[in-house]
């Protein structure tokens, strides 16, 4: 990370891919929802390769019930007699609703720990439906959001610059001050950086680089290291009286 901005006072996140991942898999999950209903043949991996062609081949991420039918629908075509949407799907739909089907990364609570006790305020921006807030309560990553920006609410998905405006306006910050991390290239760097957000690219799989890292908690440590002063801490600003 050899770019050096001006002053960061607020960072923004992605959550699929960057916060937290399906467990224990996507194809795991579905495999298992189709056992329950007697398909005991199918392969989780399969599923896992059928599920990331199906979704690299969408125009948008799915915003509503009735799109992640089709995209389930699609996943299993071929490989069961009956659609998933005319048996198992509403079971498969409240399964990624739950806790139990998510895990956060290692690098997640430590990075969320030390930013939020440095006073920067933190807050979200996915390419998620309805499910996402309820979900972030359960696994107790709300209590660190100043702000919260899901696509299904306002219309716009990542990388249109509206939705990182959106955050922007909900954070009360100018857009240099606010740096974005995700794991997409495309949604999360490309998509902030059009809307005058620094950004860095997270990629666990590969070794860090400028404008690329490899974990949450070196971003941290790089922030922290920049700050000229401590700032007050997240607690501090929001649960204060006079906060």
């Amino acid at each position: 990370m050899s770019r050096r901005w001006p002053e960061i006072t607020a960072v923004t996140f992605d959550v699929g891919g960057t916060l937290i991942a399906p467990h224990p898999s996507v194809g795991a999950l579905y495999a298992r929802a189709a056992h329950a209903r007697g398909h005991s043949h199918l392969d989780p991996a399969i599923l896992d390769a059928r599920f990331r062609t199906v979704w690299s081949e969408l125009s948008a991420s799915p915003q509503r019930r009735e799109e992640w039918q089709d995209v389930v629908d699609m996943v299993f075509e071929g490989l069961i007699p009956e659609r998933p949407s005319e048996s198992f799907f509403d079971e498969l739909y409240d399964t990624f609703a739950a806790p139990a089907a998510w895990q956060l990364f290692p690098d997640v609570m430590p990075a969320l720990d030390a930013l939020s006790a440095h006073g920067l305020e933190l807050g979200i921006i996915s390419n998620w439906d309805d499910r996402l807030r309820p979900l972030l309560a359960h696994l107790r990553l709300d209590r660190y959001v100043a702000s919260f920006v899901v696509s299904c609410e306002t219309g716009f998905s990542k990388p249109s610059p509206v939705i990182f405006q959106e955050s922007l306006r909900q954070l009360g910050r100018p857009a240099a001050s606010v740096l974005h991390i995700g794991d997409s290239l495309l949604e999360d760097f490309a998509g902030a950086t059009a809307a005058g957000m620094p950004a860095l690219h997270l990629r666990r799989d590969a070794s860090s680089r400028d404008l690329q890292v490899q974990s949450l908690t070196e971003i941290c440590d790089w922030i922290v290291s920049q700050s000229r002063q401590p700032r007050r801490t997240f607690t501090q600003k929001f649960l204060s009286p006079d906060g």
